[in-house]
């Protein structure tokens, strides 16, 4: 093997061990209303980082902003802003990169948009997004159901008592859809709590169920020759130890016959 073919495949297997590291962390997005919104969950930000958990923060400034149209939205890492950028992914992508989403105020439009299904907003559709992909969705259940911006144009703190009892309507049909109802001082262990739980319930594999179940690589490292030698892989996946080195070539081929790599882990 070449030189350069052996950097560059340590450089590969360096690289995916850093991302995998990266994505074991939990990690939860908030969506605020507007950039002054967050100032009262700085303590909870805190109690989330001392827990190992990650967070991410999305403004939406204006009521404008809140509409897609052409604006689309992209991470800039954990702890830091969601910046507006319409060459980034879209907002139903998003909620793939986090373990949970944080909404600590809906209103009324937009409850009524998760309620049914539709889209149209940031909120809505990120919400809708992390239901289909079965992520944990968690919003405050103590506000007025009106917007941050309506509250200030037409200086008004709650809705009338008819969209008072819609609101609450829609409410308890998004609790039905799976979402977490928590009052704002209580986000943080909300997403704690909910984080601990749904990790605790994913499957985790030690190397002798894989060995029990599957095809186990037992070198340090992966070749074409290797590859092309084996009559067949079950479940069209091959288990690899972490650290073992897995040649580019032996990739594409592993690739070609659709068979996944997958990770042992020590249990």
């Amino acid at each position: 093997m070449e030189i350069r073919d052996l950097v560059e495949t340590i450089t590969r297997e360096i690289l995916k061990s850093l991302q995998k590291d990266k994505q074991a962390v939990p990690k939860v997005l908030y969506i605020f209303c507007d950039s002054t919104a967050h100032e009262p969950f700085v303590e909870q930000f805190i109690k989330l980082k001392n827990h190992g958990i990650q967070h991410d923060m999305l403004f939406l400034d204006g009521e404008t902003s809140s509409w897609l149209g052409m604006n689309r939205i992209e991470s800039g890492g954990a702890g830091k802003l969601i910046a507006a950028d319409e060459y980034a992914p879209a907002p139903l992508e998003l909620p793939k990169e986090y373990d949970a989403v944080v909404v600590p105020e809906i209103d009324l439009d937009n409850a009524a948009r998760v309620v049914s299904g539709l889209k149209g907003t940031v909120k809505a559709e990120i919400i809708f997004s992390a239901l289909v992909l079965q992520k944990i969705v968690i919003v405050g259940d103590d506000v007025p159901g009106i917007k941050r911006a309506d509250r200030r144009t037409l200086q008004t703190l709650s809705l009338p008592l008819p969209y008072q009892k819609l609101f609450q309507q829609y409410m308890a049909a998004m609790k039905e859809l799976g979402i977490e109802f928590r009052q704002q001082k209580d986000l943080a262990e909300a997403v704690i709590q909910k984080v601990k739980e749904k990790r605790q319930t994913e499957p985790i594999f030690s190397d002798q169920q894989a060995a029990d179940e599957t095809l186990v690589f037992q070198g340090r490292f992966l070749s074409a020759e290797w590859v092309k030698s084996q009559p067949g892989f079950p479940d069209q996946q091959v288990w690899i130890a972490e650290g073992v080195i897995v040649s580019p070539l032996a990739f594409d081929i592993l690739k070609e016959k659709g068979v996944r790599v997958q990770y042992l882990v020590k249990g």
